[in-house]
């Protein structure tokens, strides 16, 4: 009977000493690498994005197609007005997840700029740095407007109102000593204002995203796009006060115009709420770069700048800690 009772016991060891091998050594974590005690079903994870004319729709679209197919979450993707829109369902726990431009979340969590006077949205954190959003001033050779100040007296959509483009056009036009007041401003998004640019409806039109944008591309089809350079006193006035804009180019090729553009660039970050438990976030951000070529499948942008070198690159809040633990097991502090 003792020698029966020592063999039992030699075979369990071994079974679970197999069981710990097989899971790589770590007890923390199930077979399957769902992180211990965490039931992912019982999360419904909604990606707030932008217009379905954008960037963000399809790139957020890709993150809620990893969480559902690859983690096993509940999770979709949700159009929205884009970065002010986005921290507002954050901050309220209508979404889980949002993209929004860091000049937008910088405002809103330090209560300067649009959000002068506003309670400091303290609350939020980042997840992961996205891709570099190019200020894109969009007319056309029949409109004659070549630099910033021929925007004085000219119909101008600046965005849908308080949306994050429309935060960048009113900082232009600060940046260059002028204010709404110096041209007839339509507070359309930038796909319903391209459509009035083609019917000579306005005459120009701000557009903050990725390059190349698809609406953009889409009106070279029937005009002869001009993009209007950000530069000179203009640009040195906004880096100089907003720092969280950075100078870029353009390439002539994007739209087929006649030489390269220079302009401002803000990054795009991924951000969530402080409250969402830290196993989640943790697990989150470890299936996002686990499966980062589902990510950067998404669009050419995104295979360009999303990953795991750039995404610390332009984020002005802190991270979450669910966030930073990964992180910190990757050897980025």
């Amino acid at each position: 009977m003792k020698r029966k009772r020592v063999l039992i016991s030699i075979v369990a060891c071994m079974a679970t000493l197999s069981l710990f091998i097989a899971c790589g050594g770590k007890t923390t974590q199930k077979a399957d690498d769902t992180p211990q005690g965490l039931d992912r079903s019982k999360y419904f994870i909604t990606v707030a994005t932008g217009p379905t004319s954008g960037l963000y729709y399809p790139i957020g679209g890709a993150f809620s197609s990893v969480f559902q197919n690859k983690l096993g979450y509940k999770s979709s993707a949700q159009a929205t007005g884009a970065s002010v829109e986005n921290i507002k369902l954050i901050l309220s726990g209508d979404a889980e997840m949002a993209i929004v431009m860091s000049d937008s979340v910088a405002q809103a969590y330090g209560g300067f700029g649009a959000f002068e006077g506003k309670e400091k949205a303290e609350d939020l954190r980042c997840l992961t740095a996205l891709y570099p959003n190019y200020v894109q001033l969009v007319t056309t050779d029949k409109t004659g407007i070549k630099k910033f100040e021929d925007l004085k007296g000219k119909r101008v959509g600046v965005g849908a109102p308080n949306s994050g483009v429309e935060l960048n056009a009113r900082m232009m036009y600060e940046a260059h000593n002028m204010s709404y007041a110096d041209s007839k401003v339509d507070y359309l998004n930038y796909g319903e204002a391209i459509a009035q640019l083609k019917n000579n409806l306005v005459d120009a039109v701000f557009v903050t995203s990725g390059i190349p944008n698809a609406t953009v591309m889409e009106l070279g089809t029937s005009a002869k796009i001009v993009l209007v350079p950000i530069e000179g006193e203009g640009l040195k006035n906004l880096t100089a006060k907003y720092p969280f804009f950075v100078e870029a180019t353009i390439p002539a090729s994007t739209y087929s115009t006649s030489s390269d553009v220079k302009t401002a660039t803000v990054r795009n970050i991924m951000i969530v709420n402080k409250n969402m438990p830290d196993d989640v976030v943790y697990d989150l951000t470890k299936g996002i770069f686990d499966n980062i070529e589902d990510i950067q499948a998404s669009h050419a942008t995104a295979k360009k700048f999303i990953s795991l070198e750039n995404s610390h690159v332009g984020v002005g809040i802190p991270f979450h800690d669910g966030a930073i633990k990964y992180y910190k097991e990757q050897g980025i502090e």
